[in-house]
This record gives structure tokens, C-alpha cells and sequence, in this order.
């Protein structure tokens, strides 16, 4: 197989052998589902290295073990914060949430369904780097507002939300505060001893851990209710199997995240953006400079389309995500882009670069060398304006 340059991180990230190898004993020989103390031998050492996985996330996170609690990803996480807080909250206080408008689809589509069940849904708008105002959420909240959903980094331009100064305004206000931290845990520094945060979904997928595992802290006596029957698992807040080797592995990949990793990424980041506004003309960062996560850079090229970036790039064995709406599912473009102000053009011709472990600075400067060699021959074809 040629090499690939994979750059779409963000997206899903390659597990690392180490991580694998502490998964191994509990796919082959500790393969028990957990059992309580009055079980046997296998499910006993099962559910110790459940609850040592447990705690060792929590710790990271600066929680209670009591406050950590598995799922299968962030999308699981996000579903059960928004809606089993609704579920909790919206015959006893009020049925009103309010999340930003370029949150990921977790907490988008959630909001969207609540909405269809009869709560009042208020989508806050962003400035053009993709900060929410501050002084807008507060203007929303109301007496019947029981949550406010604002994500940690956007998954698209990066951009990092003052979650402090968000949750110390939902804490004031007596209102629940929900952020998704998935691209952001372990990148990010995240203590909820020094933050107001009373939910935050977590995932492995994202750090080099196993596809299919995740997590929520959810802040102690936070009314949340229950979504999925057929179980008591964790703290009778879910039901199915529990991942033993997946919680073993998301607590080893968490453990193997250094600061001099994330000083590297956001040294490649600042690569690309440098070399791309450098080498290539009519060109747009997407998201905030500095306020931002160190493995995403978003840039749209003008007068030609991401999704034929994209295609070109894989021929060079490059790897890279557009939010062009031929690479959505949904057939829509970008939700971010337009939030943030930018017209379909913009987010046609975006392109994210979302780095992780095995990237190096050689692959960066191969990945723009060819960037500028394909968007210069594209524009010369191209039916957008400029050629």
C-alpha cells in the first residue's frame, strides 16, 4: 500500500500499538462482561480494570469517579446531556435550551428533535471568527431556560469558546451548562474544579483510543434521566455490554497525550497556515488565529471547489475534509461556515487539515507543495470567477 498523508484527524484518528496493547488482555483473557464483588474471577478483575479506567479519567478531567461515566462516543454523550436533561427538566422547570448555531451535529440534531417535541429551541449566533457573545446568551436566558449547550472547540474552524465565562454566567443564572469537548480533551487544558460546567462529552476516536467508546461527566446531582433501557449500567444511566476494552484503552490514550505533542501540532498547524497564505493566492483562514485548537487548520480557497481539492489531494495519497456539500451526507454545506457569515463559495471551497500523532513536519511541507500545484490548475479550469 502506497503511504497516505493522513490529515483528517479530527475526523478519526489511527490507534496506537500501545493503546492496542493494553486492550489485548481484555479481548483474550479477561474477556468477562464486569461483575460485583459476589462474582467470579474473571468478572472481577473485568470490572477492576473497568473502574481503574473509570478513575483515571475522571481524574484527568479533575472529577469524582462517581461522575464519569462511559458511552459508546460523543454522539452518545451529547444525546444523553441535552436530552436527558430535557427529560429530567422540562415538566419541573421549564422546556426552554439554548445551544449556538454551529455546534456539531450531536447537539444540533438533538436540540432539532426536542424542538419537535414542543421545547423552545434558541440558536445564538457567532461572530465571524466563531465566538458566541457573551452578553447575547445572557439576554436569552429565562426564567424556563433549564440548558445552554456551547461546545469547548468547534469541529470544523477550532475556534476554543471561554467556557469559563460561560459557565460562570449559566452558574449565576441558576441554568445547566453542557459543552462538547471532543476535540479538545487532552489538547486543551479542562478542570471542572476551576470551571462551571455540569456536563462534558468526551471521546477516544479522536486521541489516537478505540473507535466506539466515549464519556460524560456530569457534575454531581445533576437531574439527567436515563435514555436507553435494558440495563443498569453505568450508575443505572445506560444499558448494553460494557467496553471493557474500549474503557481500557480511552484511559491509555489519554495517559499517552504529552504537552510537547500538542506544542508539535500546533507547530504543523501553523505550518500549513503559513506556507498556504505564503504559496497560494485569494485565500481564507476560517476560525480564530490564536483562540484555537492546535490540530486544526481551515482555510477556504477561492474560485474553486473543496470537494476537487479533496479528490486531487487523494491521488497524492493526502487526506483532507471539505465542507462542500458533496462530502455531507445531509447534501447541505458547511452549517459552520454559514454560521460564522460565509456564503456557499466559502464553504464549497473549504478545506480542514486536522492533524494528530504521526504527522510530521515533512508531510506537511509534501501535503502544501501539492495543495499549490492543484488549486493554481484548478482555477485555471475553473467556472467559479477566477482562472
Amino acid at each position: 500500500m502506497e503511504k497516505v498523508f493522513y490529515m483528517d484527524n479530527a475526523a478519526a484518528t489511527r490507534l496506537d500499538e500501545k493503546v492496542l496493547e493494553a486492550m489485548r488482555p481484555f479481548y483474550f483473557e479477561s474477556y468477562s462482561v464486569a461483575t460485583s464483588e459476589f462474582g467470579y474471577s474473571l468478572g472481577l478483575e473485568a470490572r477492576e480494570a473497568m473502574e481503574d479506567a473509570r478513575g483515571r479519567l475522571a481524574r484527568y478531567l479533575g472529577a469524582d469517579m462517581d461522575e464519569f461515566i462511559f458511552t459508546s462516543g460523543s454522539a452518545e454523550s451529547s444525546n444523553l446531556a441535552v436530552k436527558g436533561v430535557a427529560k429530567a427538566l422540562g415538566s419541573k422547570k421549564g422546556r426552554h435550551i439554548i445551544v449556538s448555531k454551529i455546534e456539531d451535529f450531536p447537539v444540533l440534531y438533538s436540540a432539532r428533535t426536542l424542538e419537535k417535541e414542543g421545547f423552545k429551541v434558541d440558536y445564538l449566533e457567532v461572530d465571524e471568527f466563531g465566538f458566541v457573545n457573551i452578553d447575547n446568551l445572557e439576554k436569552l436566558i429565562t426564567a424556563e431556560t433549564i440548558l445552554v449547550s456551547i461546545q469547548h472547540g468547534n469541529q470544523e474552524i477550532g475556534t476554543i469558546q471561554d467556557i469559563k465565562r460561560i459557565g460562570a454566567l449559566c452558574y449565576k443564572k441558576g441554568v445547566l451548562f453542557h459543552t462538547d469537548a471532543t476535540h479538545t480533551f487532552t489538547r486543551v487544558p479542562l478542570d471542572v474544579r476551576e470551571m462551571n460546567v455540569d456536563l462534558i462529552s468526551v471521546s477516544a476516536h479522536t486521541i489516537h483510543g478505540p473507535k466506539g467508546i466515549g464519556g460524560l461527566y456530569i457534575r454531581k446531582k445533576t437531574p439527567i434521566a436515563k435514555l436507553m433501557d435494558g440495563g443498569f449500567q453505568e450508575f443505572d444511566l445506560r444499558a448494553g455490554m460494557d467496553n471493557i476494552p474500549g474503557a481500557v484503552g480511552f484511559a491509555k490514550a489519554v495517559e499517552l497525550v504529552t504537552d510537547e505533542e500538542n506544542t508539535r501540532l500546533a507547530a504543523m498547524r501553523n505550518k500549513i497556515i503559513e506556507e498556504v497564505f505564503e504559496k497560494i493566492p485569494d485565500v481564507i483562514l476560517n476560525g480564530d488565529a490564536v483562540k484555537r485548537i492546535p490540530q486544526n487548520a481551515n482555510i477556504t480557497f477561492h474560485y474553486v471547489e473543496g470537494e476537487s481539492i479533496t479528490l486531487h489531494l487523494d491521488m497524492y495519497g493526502i487526506a483532507v475534509s471539505t465542507g462542500s456539500a458533496c462530502f455531507s451526507r445531509s447534501l447541505e454545506a458547511s452549517h459552520v461556515i454559514a454560521g460564522i457569515g460565509g456564503d456557499h463559495e466559502r464553504a464549497h471551497g473549504s478545506i480542514r487539515f486536522t492533524l494528530g500523532r504521526f504527522n510530521t513536519m515533512d508531510e506537511v511541507t509534501f501535503v502544501v507543495e501539492n495543495l499549490a500545484k492543484i488549486v493554481e490548475n484548478l482555477r485555471k479550469i475553473s467556472p467559479l470567477g477566477k482562472g
